[in-house]
Formats: C-alpha cells, sequence, structure tokens
C-alpha cells in the first residue's frame, strides 16, 4: 500500500519568472527584498529585467523595510480559481511600500472586512510548498 498523497496547498504556487531568481531566494530565508535600479537608482516591483523607469538593465536587490499602508482593497468572496476557494473570503490589496513602489498582496491575520484604505501593514510569511515563503501583509502593531 503506498502513502496518501498530502492535499496541496490551497494557495497559488507563483513561479519564479526570470528576474526574479533573487527575490525568491531572498524568501526563503524570510527576507524582504525589492530590485533597485542601478542607472536611475529607482526602487522596482515586481522583479523583472529591465527597469521600468529607464529601461536599465543594472538591477540589483536590496533589504526593504517590509512595511507601508493600504492603498486599495476588495474582498474576494468567490474567487474565480477554484484553488483559491478554501481560503476565501480574503482581502486582495495594493499596497504603498516605505521605500515607494505599490504591490499586490493579500492583508491576513484579521478579518477581511477590517482591511481599509490607510491601514498600515507589515510583511508576514507563508511557507510554500518548495521551501520559499509567499510575502503577504498583517496590520502592523
Amino acid at each position: 500500500m503506498s502513502d496518501p498523497t498530502p492535499d496541496p496547498s490551497p494557495r497559488i504556487q507563483p513561479p519564479v519568472t526570470e528576474g526574479a531568481e533573487g527575490f525568491w531566494e531572498a524568501t526563503r530565508a524570510r527576507r524582504y527584498v525589492l530590485q533597485w535600479c542601478l542607472d536611475c537608482e529607482a526602487p522596482v516591483s515586481y522583479p523583472r529585467v529591465v527597469c521600468p523607469g529607464c529601461l536599465g538593465a543594472r538591477l540589483e536587490y536590496r533589504p526593504a523595510s517590509g512595511r507601508g499602508t493600504v492603498y486599495a482593497v476588495t474582498v474576494e468572496h468567490r474567487p474565480q480559481n477554484p484553488a483559491m476557494r478554501s481560503l476565501a473570503p480574503y482581502a486582495v490589496a495594493l499596497v504603498d511600500l516605505e521605500e515607494g513602489v505599490r504591490v499586490l498582496s493579500n492583508v491576513v491575520d484579521c478579518a477581511p472586512d477590517d482591511v481599509t484604505v490607510g491601514l498600515a501593514v507589515a510583511v508576514t510569511w507563508e511557507p510554500l510548498d518548495d521551501g520559499r515563503n509567499l510575502p503577504l501583509f498583517r496590520p502592523a502593531p
């Protein structure tokens, strides 16, 4: 008799795309990093191979605070992706980070309806199946 297959994580496992390898490697140690363009000295988010501002290809990862403010939020009660249904309802938010970029993520550790524009948030981590950690946000202490 074979071992039963464990239930897969309900979370969609994000792919590691070209240019994002350093970001995902840092998440293994639960370090939040952002790309910075060495040509125009601007933060870059999401990770990519060229700067969206100046098209420079000299990018490096730098530590980030992991702190920000909710810019916009919606609560998903009926996700379109069946893999996410067990997590519903959940808050999807645009978060303005202290470093000056806006990221899309979930806000956890509170009721989804308690997530409001202007809420101060801080990064938290959810383990993924492959040893990476997914950065999410929670209300800041």
